[in-house]
């Protein structure tokens, strides 16, 4: 109950320089209980991002002067305030470079109201989630992660991980529901000098789907996001 009214009154500020677009988010996201402001330009927005302090950043990557980009890479100098990112097809590049800085989500243009309710309420939930670095074990999903004894139960049956695979799997339950990186990944578990391995990565998920997964084949926990990254889903669902 008390998640549900976090959600009923969260601020949520909308960057979009197309008029239209700012002005249907607001009323869509004002009609599920949301305190809604838009900005149509960058600038704008972190002006009243500084004055307003919202629980969530929704912004266009693609705007004249002060784009997307520098609006993540701004916010996340002062603040880790969920930010989900839209993007047209075909932006990849962009993309990926927004979720490097910091942006925690991205929904692709045109998208569904459904869908970004369903990438918000996530986002917020997420937000609320704190995991302390001297915390003995992280509860996720079907996940119980012991970091003392580096003992992985799934659904309470204990499985055993190589030390990468583990910390691997203790990033992703870190950082579960938000969109990683390739290079994020690459540079948390083996160092910079390792953020370009892709083929690397993917061996060592390879090798964790197949001891975490029901069916390495159609993998419900590890979600392959592409030409991004990857995805954790501790429920499975």
């Amino acid at each position: 109950m008390e998640q549900k009214a976090f959600e009923r009154t969260a601020r949520i500020l909308v960057v979009d320089d197309e008029p239209q677009i700012a002005r249907v988010l607001r009323a869509s996201l004002g009609a599920q209980g949301y305190e809604v402001s838009t900005a149509l330009d960058g600038r704008s927005a972190l002006k009243l991002f500084e004055d307003w302090q919202p629980d969530l950043v929704i912004v266009d990557l693609v705007m004249p002067e002060t784009d997307g980009l520098e609006v993540c890479r701004r916010i996340r100098l002062v603040s880790q305030v969920p930010i989900i990112v839209l993007s047209v097809k075909g932006e990849e590049r962009t993309k990926v470079e927004a979720l490097d800085i910091g942006a925690d989500d991205y929904v692709t243009k045109p998208f569904g109201i459904a869908e970004l309710l369903a990438r918000i309420r996530a986002a917020l939930r997420r937000s609320n989630v704190v995991f302390p670095e001297k915390k003995e074990t992280l509860e996720v999903g079907d996940f119980r992660i012991d970091l003392g004894t580096r003992a992985v139960k799934i659904s309470g049956k204990t499985v055993r991980l190589t030390p990468k695979e583990f910390d691997l799997l203790v990033y992703f339950a870190q950082n579960a529901g938000r969109v990683l990186t390739h290079r994020k990944l690459l540079g948390a578990i083996w160092g910079s000098e390792y953020t370009e391995q892709n083929e690397y990565l993917r061996v060592f998920v390879g090798n964790l789907r197949k001891k975490i997964e029901p069916d390495p084949n159609r993998p419900r926990y590890i979600l392959t996001e592409p030409w991004i990254g990857y995805r954790f889903n501790p429920q499975g669902e």
